[in-house]
């Protein structure tokens, strides 16, 4: 091998396994499956590019106890140069730290065509190098280098969604944590690690010995850091080191993992030093300035409880340093348990209700296997979850790709909480299509009829947003299976919303979120406003007439077009803040006292908005 190897990419008829799919049954390769299992235990990620029916590979892959071990799988019918130099992007690795096998010299030759640098081989030569593979990397028996590109592949898929980078970025709630000082000589390994592995996002590409760079923690002269990233995917751990020379204020080092690409971390990192003096040093993946802090990226203080709703306490500020406004919770009395259903904007709302005593459970939308965005709160589909048996959601699952195999999975019958905060706008916006045969009806899209567009221009569409299934024959199927019903009545939803109490216990409070009613200038979705009118009517009317059921009125504060951002479901960022401190009050009302509300918490999530030039000092201080 002329590079070390970090990726495997594996063909699978007559590489991984002996025989072909699609003509019958095929062989397991014990060999192999033992080198994937060994080679996964050493840091090295195995992917799939592989022509042929994904569900059928998909399934084999389950049935030998393999599937797990492979991320960012790419089995279709395509050609697989393009294909692997469109993997090698969203997996930000280079060609040359990547090994393709594959059987036939057709496909190699085409890879290598595409990514000249990348390494190829047969795989009857597997006996030869596999034991080179086994020895490559370094010991990873907890598989954290495939958990970490699990959490890309989560990233990537979601990102596939969105047609603007800029909300994707806002919606995934970036957040970083800095520390310094002797924190720092804890990860003394996974810094040098860093400092001496990374390229693409080594911005000073000074490398170190591990012993010389353990005394200079000590340097009084130096100031050290490091960077941990987590969003709303997963912990991608410690990413990032700074080491700043504090008398000429110029950074000595600036290196970044390369799992935190495209996230602006980087930029915010740089920014929140204050742009001192960097020369860059050979090629990097982005490009700095001095100017701008992504306004998307949430701080965390050092020491902070993660991802469980905790808001820090007295405990180490001293009640001379608690901030105004500062309500100290009572550690002995339990926090609300709080239940957020609706699409993952609302993931916004998370840390302004970590601000208060409330513990923050969330069910949104996702990116299915088929990379298609499935929204799963249209109250039709949550009565499909209990009242269809699980033999025909499963027939749906498989053959309904905008669904996939996981649409009827709710944590809302068994989740243990205190409150229900409940969405239903995909009830104001989605379509519904009736299968003629069963009477199903099932939610998809909006404001517009699937059924009298032509299946190769929404085919065609559906490929540039790479969906995957939703092919012309497919379209053409559903067209004669199905039938339009056009957006769920008022009549209707009021039927549901009933339904839907009388599921949930008595005492657990039901707080919905309405929607806005203005005018949204280009947008594509015709009458939204004037729908949104009709179901807040229909809405506020089940309310009134409804036990332990609430309105949060999101028109008090969302009243003009400048309020969204690129549809009417959508606000922006300081709206959530609002949104989240009335949704406090109306739980602290219920629950018959006012929630203890951490001034610090509710700081660090507004520090990602467009803080004032003239707080910015003051912002920083509180961070020493």
């Amino acid at each position: 091998m002329s590079e070390p190897i970090k990726l495997i990419i594996w063909d699978l008829d007559d590489t991984f396994w002996r025989g072909t799919l699609s003509e019958g049954a095929v062989e397991a390769i014990a060999d192999n499956l033992e080198l994937v299992r060994a080679t996964a235990a050493r840091g090295i990620v195995h992917t799939i590019v592989s022509k042929n029916d994904f569900a059928a590979a998909e399934a084999k892959l389950v049935e030998l106890g393999i599937r797990d071990l492979f991320v960012f799988p790419q089995i279709s019918w395509q050609p697989k140069g393009p294909i692997i130099k469109e993997l090698l992007a969203q997996m930000q690795l280079r060609a040359p730290n990547a090994l393709f096998l594959d059987d036939n010299p057709i496909n190699r030759a085409e890879a290598q065509y595409y990514n000249p640098q990348l390494q190829v081989a047969d795989p009857v030569d597997l006996p030869i190098f596999a034991p080179q593979l086994l020895l490559s990397g370094k010991p990873d028996p907890g598989l954290t280098r495939l958990e970490q590109y699990k959490l890309l592949e989560r990233q990537q898929q979601a990102r596939a969604a969105y047609q603007d980078n800029l909300e994707f970025l806002r919606d995934s709630q970036v957040r970083i944590e800095f520390r310094e000082g002797a924190a720092v000589q804890a990860d003394l390994t996974r810094v040098e690690e860093l400092i001496n592995r990374s390229n693409q996002l080594n911005f000073t590409k000074k490398r170190v010995a591990k012993d010389e760079l353990g005394a200079s923690f000590t340097d009084a002269a130096l100031r050290w850091g490091t960077v941990r990233v987590r969003d709303r995917f997963g912990d991608y751990g410690l990413v990032g080191v700074y080491c700043l020379n504090l008398s000429e204020n110029r950074l000595e080092q600036l290196v970044f993992s390369c799992r935190i690409l495209h996230l602006g971390v980087e930029q915010f990192t740089y920014a929140w030093l204050g742009f001192p003096a960097l020369g860059v040093q050979g090629e990097v993946a982005t490009e700095l300035n001095g100017t701008d802090k992504p306004d998307w990226i949430t701080l965390d203080l050092p020491g902070a409880e993660k991802d469980t709703g905790s808001t820090p306490t007295s405990a180490g500020v001293g009640s001379e340093g608690k901030a105004a406004g500062e309500q100290i919770p009572d550690k002995n009395r339990p926090k609300l348990r709080v239940l957020l259903k609706g699409g993952c904007d609302l993931g916004q709302l998370t840390p302004f209700l970590q601000a208060f005593a409330i513990d923050v459970q969330e069910e949104f939308n996702y990116v299915n296997e088929h990379q298609i965005p499935v929204h799963v709160e249209h109250t039709s589909l949550l009565r499909l979850t209990r009242e269809l048996p699980p033999s025909e959601q499963q027939r749906l699952a498989s053959k309904l790709p905008f669904l996939g195999e996981e649409a009827f999975s709710t944590n809302l019958w068994t989740a243990e909480v205190d409150a229900l905060v409940y969405s239903p706008l995909m009830d104001y916006t989605q379509e519904l299509y009736r299968e003629k045969a069963t009477d199903i009806v099932i939610p998809f899209g909006g404001y517009q009829n699937l059924l009298a567009t032509d299946a190769a221009t929404l085919a065609a569409k559906y490929v540039q947003r790479r969906f995957r299934g939703m092919n012309e024959d497919f379209l053409r199927l559903f067209k004669s299976e199905f039938e339009f019903g056009g957006q769920i009545s008022p009549a209707d939803f009021q039927a549901n919303l009933r339904w839907l109490r009388s599921q949930l216990p008595a005492a657990i409070p039901i707080f919905f979120l309405n929607g806005a009613e203005i005018e949204v200038p280009g947008s594509a979705e015709t009458g939204a406003a004037q729908r949104h009118a009709q179901m807040n009517q229909a809405l506020a009317e089940f309310v009134a007439s409804a036990d332990n059921c609430f309105i949060i009125d999101v028109r008090d504060f969302i009243r003009t077009p400048a309020d969204v951002t690129n549809n009417l479901r959508h606000y922006q960022r300081a709206h959530y803040r609002t949104l989240a401190q009335r949704l406090a009050e109306a739980l602290g009302a219920w629950h018959g006292r006012q929630l203890p509300r951490s001034a610090w918490t509710d700081l660090r999530a507004q520090v990602a908005s467009h803080l004032p030039s003239k707080l910015r000092n003051a912002w920083e201080k509180l961070q020493k």
